[in-house]
This record gives structure tokens, C-alpha cells and sequence, in this order.
């Protein structure tokens, strides 16, 4: 099992930016995809943005793409997401999770632990 735990959530205004961070213990890192996951009230929970677990390969949801960065550091155990342009309709609680690294990392059903989640709020 794997422990996750994010930081670096908050209130920003419309234009801004924040990075997130998910610190990984409790399994080999490098064998892990992961992935940075959204909720906002009332809808479900989307992936944002996947990387996989040899730094290489990403994917987005169209409505971040050219705003999100995606980024890991293996010799850390540490993801990032790095959020520019942010919109009012960017705010979620967002989730860090991981999945085997012999998934593909780019459905939510490929991923077992999750983290509790940090609160990005945007506001207009």
C-alpha cells in the first residue's frame, strides 16, 4: 500500500498560480504511474493529469492543457502540479493517487491509493 500526502493548496485569484506536491512512501516509486485528480461539489472525480513512472509519458484532460504541468521526482518520491492561468472553474479538492506502473495510468480504474486531498480555490 502506498501512503500519499499533498500540500500546497489554497485560495489564488482568477490568473494565478499554485503548485501542488504528493510525497509517496510505502512502495518502490519508480514503480508507481500516478496522477493528479479533481472534485468539485456536486461532480464527479476526474483525472487532471497522469505521469508515468518513468517521467516520460503524460496525459491531460483538455481543459488543462498549456495551463498544467505535470512533474515527478523520482530520487524525491515527490509529484508536482504545477497550475498556471487558474480558472474559478478549476476549484476542486484535488487528490494525488497512484497505480501499478504495469497500468497505464490514464483511467481512474487503474488507481489503488489515493490521498485525503488538498483544497484549491479560485475565485473570480
Amino acid at each position: 500500500q502506498v501512503q500519499l500526502r499533498e500540500s500546497g493548496g489554497g485560495l489564488v485569484q482568477a490568473g494565478g498560480s499554485l503548485r501542488l506536491s504528493c510525497a509517496a512512501s510505502g512502495r518502490i516509486f519508480i514503480w508507481l504511474n500516478m496522477g493528479w485528480f479533481r472534485q468539485a461539489p456536486g461532480k464527479e472525480r476526474e483525472l487532471v493529469a497522469a505521469i508515468r513512472s518513468g517521467g516520460v509519458i503524460t496525459y491531460y484532460i483538455d481543459s488543462v492543457k498549456g495551463r498544467f504541468t505535470i512533474s515527478r521526482d523520482n530520487a524525491k518520491n515527490t509529484i508536482y502540479l504545477q497550475m498556471n492561468s487558474l480558472k474559478p472553474e478549476d476549484t476542486a479538492v484535488f487528490y494525488c493517487a497512484a497505480a501499478d506502473y504495469r497500468t497505464t495510468g490514464f483511467k481512474i480504474e487503474d488507481y489503488d491509493d489515493w490521498g485525503q486531498g488538498t483544497q484549491v480555490t479560485v475565485s473570480s
